[in-house]
């Protein structure tokens, strides 16, 4: 209803939720099946039992959906490009929240009526974990010892988790490396190299393929550019015309018929075809189709500086510092070689003494050197006309000198142009290019190998890059500032940004903070409202951060094509936070169990308990539900971390829930007595 196209996003989004959706009827039949075994059921219809079973959990359960779609929805203000790419997830889940509320309260007591038996009652006696469990939180309520030291270590484990990302265990990346069937290689020989020679090298290096069993073909396009796919139109690959310039267009294997993906086959090719390219005295990027974000590459160096003397200058202290750092590689710069130009300067006198015009001098040249259109051919069989283009053999023309003994017909017969003018050489301007009104000059590379996230990278380059003085590159005293989300205000001073890949990352995962930060406020807001306590909702949300205990260990133990450890990235936030939500549904359940009983004469240690062990199985479906659900997004790549958040997330918080938050509860109930 929303317009929105089945796609592979929306789809995700329908798996995504499936593990959600069911929790609302899971909690809703596992009271009705409870409350068929218990003895005061006895006498009554399974319609009357179920109508009770809803109105006891019905409340909270409305809560804890409102709370879960407090936690997703927030996604859907997130801007940038990742914005509108990820906006159909919580859009489709929040609203598969809503309906499964209503199936929950209306469809399934009405089928449990007609399924469960009235007379199934169950045995009450307590299993091993439930004993298990009863000891332990006995000991936790009465022995200040045990108390401290399970909180002191589930803290400790939540800082041992979070220092997995620092320690570069888990990597932090936008999104990960996808498995495409195809990758380019870009030759960049130097300027003013002959196509033939161009040609020749890019020759040798397609041949270095033939014997890889991953590579289906490749296609060489000399001179030109390679019809251009995603990176062609976001990178300029259009604009790569020039003798010195060739694409290979590497063409897989299936995935299927390939156990490596396209990431790690080109992260292998690369070294070869590099020390090949730059034998020939040329230099390579591999560029693979990324999964997003739509950069120029994946770094990108802008630097700004009063002049051109100056941005060359700090473009190569800033080249050398890529050249050094482990794991930076395709190091490239928008900046051109001095290019020689050279005019034919026509002597207007002796032109004019021969009766020939300076346009008659400029026609003979052009026809000479690039041809010229004198009309279009008409055929029956083509779509488009054909353009008819006069032109000389370039078998005399090698020099520019070769275009003086070009004749021109005039009044007095057929004069060489040596005769109407001269050669002038001089050094053809080279190319500025502009951001935002502001001169700026492109340093780019790729990562690969020793890391695979720019973030890594970019801090260590920025430790080298802290050294450098501006008094070098025009500007005042000072090292050079370093610039990461904004844009100097001018260039008046040497200045750098780090655009790419890190740009977006820095601007995605911001906009999904602040939302996560709104979400936890609002989530907050709904349970001081609820419980009528400013603390009781504290000890719900405890639960979240918890999560992390299972998110980032699994992200770390992920197997992978290329080893262990899955990146952490945008797709993983999405989904921790939506297991923030699930999470702070079974905390408020949990816990409005224990306000139930209390209220029904029990002691605040023992309704605490008997939560946990009552809500310990809706809590585990819950669990495997979501482990279920996600299940099915584990082998994709971009939305891996997704799958493993939730997985994760889920089961850390299975394990951790019950424990902490009727512990925490009953420890605000003595401070606050």
């Amino acid at each position: 209803l929303l317009g929105y196209t089945l796609n592979r996003i929306t789809l995700f989004a329908l798996i995504f939720s499936i593990g959600i959706l069911v929790d609302d009827a899971i909690v809703v039949v596992e009271n009705i099946y409870r409350r068929v075994g218990l003895a005061d059921s006895a006498g009554k219809s399974l319609a009357t039992i179920s109508v009770e079973a809803v109105a006891e959990v019905g409340n909270p359960t409305i809560l804890a959906t409102i709370a879960v779609i407090a936690a997703i929805l927030p996604m859907a203000m997130v801007g940038g490009l990742m914005g509108p790419y990820m906006r159909p997830i919580p859009v489709g889940a929040s609203a598969a929240m809503v309906f499964s509320l209503l199936v929950a309260f209306i469809v399934t007591p009405w089928a449990a009526v007609r399924i469960l038996k009235p007379a199934a009652h169950h045995d009450q006696r307590e299993g091993r974990v439930a004993r298990f469990y009863r000891g332990l939180m006995h000991r936790l309520l009465d022995s200040a010892w045990w108390r401290w030291g399970v909180l002191g270590t589930a803290a400790t484990a939540l800082v041992a988790a979070m220092l997995l990302v620092p320690a570069g265990l888990v990597e932090v990346k936008m999104l990960p490396f996808d498995n495409k069937s195809e990758f380019q290689v870009l030759l960049a020989m130097p300027e003013g190299t002959a196509l033939e020679r161009t040609a020749g090298v890019a020759r040798d290096l397609a041949n270095a393929l033939k014997d890889e069993p991953e590579v289906a073909n490749c296609t060489v396009y000399a001179g030109t550019a390679a019809p251009f796919n995603f990176n062609g139109l976001v990178r300029h690959y259009f604009n790569r015309q020039g003798d010195h310039l060739a694409d290979l267009q590497v063409n897989l294997v299936p995935a299927h018929d390939r156990a490596a993906q396209s990431h790690a086959i080109a992260k292998r090719l690369r070294p070869r075809l590099a020390a090949l390219a730059s034998a020939a005295g040329g230099r390579i990027t591999v560029a693979e189709v990324p999964p997003g974000p739509p950069v120029l590459q994946t770094l990108v160096t802008e630097i700004y500086g009063p002049t051109v003397a100056d941005r060359q200058a700090l473009a190569e202290a800033v080249k050398e510092i890529y050249r050094t750092t482990p794991g930076v590689v395709d190091l490239d710069w928008y900046s051109e070689a001095p290019q020689e130009k050279v005019r034919f300067v026509v002597d207007q006198e002796k032109a004019a003494l021969a009766g020939i015009s300076t346009a008659a001098i400029n026609d003979t040249v052009a026809l000479a050197l690039v041809g010229k259109t004198v009309g279009l051919a008409h055929q029956p069989r083509e779509r488009e006309d054909l353009p008819i283009v006069v032109d000389l053999p370039a078998t005399g023309l090698h020099q520019p000198e070769d275009v003086l003994t070009l004749r021109v017909r005039g009044p007095g017969g057929v004069i060489p142009l040596r005769e109407l003018g001269r050669l002038e050489r001089t050094v053809q301007e080279p190319s500025v290019h502009h951001k935002n009104l502001l001169p700026v000059t492109y340093v780019v590379g790729d990562v690969a190998g020793v890391v695979e996230s720019p973030a890594y990278a970019i801090f260590a380059m920025n430790a080298a890059l802290a050294k450098l003085e501006a008094g070098k590159y025009g500007g005042s005293v000072g090292p050079v500032r370093v610039f990461n989300a904004v844009q100097p205000a001018n260039g008046l001073q040497p200045a750098l940004k780090w655009d790419g890949e890190w740009h977006i990352t820095l601007e995605v995962f911001t906009d999904m903070g602040l939302a996560f930060a709104g979400c936890i406020v609002l989530i907050y807001l709904l349970m001081v409202g609820w419980f009528g306590s400013f603390i009781t909702p504290l000890v719900v949300m405890v639960v979240i951060p918890f999560s992390l205990l299972g998110v980032l260990p699994a992200h770390a133990l992920m197997p992978t094509a290329s080893g262990w450890g899955a990146f952490f990235t945008a797709t993983s936030m999405i989904g921790f936070m939506a297991g923030a939500g699930i999470v702070v549904r079974n905390s408020v359940i949990l816990v409005d169990f224990i306000e139930a009983e209390i209220a029904a004469g029990r002691t605040v240690d023992e309704a605490a308990i008997t939560a946990g062990i009552v809500r310990f199985r809706p809590m585990l479906l819950t669990a495997l539900a979501v482990v279920a659900g996600a299940a099915i997004i584990l082998a994709d790549p971009i939305f891996q971390g997704l799958a493993l958040a939730l997985m994760a997330g889920s089961l850390a918080s299975l394990l951790t829930a019950p424990v902490l938050v009727p512990l925490l509860y009953v420890l605000q109930r003595r401070w606050l007595s």
